[in-house]
């Protein structure tokens, strides 16, 4: 389930950002094969050319924040 994408940019990510800083890239395998401004962009023309769940957009940036989301809740165990 697209862990090689999400490999592929975690072991590239420094040499990715100096080409695609702030823009969204779309990985197939080991490839990216295209690069957007935002999300929406992305996703609109990589479902015209790719079938939908064999590729990876990413938000391409420096640091842990572009890939991990922090939930907070009030949430009490007892």
């Amino acid at each position: 389930m697209l862990d090689k994408e999400f490999k592929y940019f975690l072991d590239h990510q420094d040499e990715l950002v100096k080409e695609y800083n702030h823009r969204f890239i779309v990985i197939i395998g080991e490839a990216v094969v295209g690069d957007y401004d935002d999300y929406e962009q992305a996703l609109f023309e990589s479902v015209k050319k790719y079938t939908p769940g064999t590729f990876l957009i990413q938000e391409c940036a420096a640091g842990e924040e572009v890939y991990t989301d922090t939930f907070l809740s009030r949430v009490i165990f007892a």
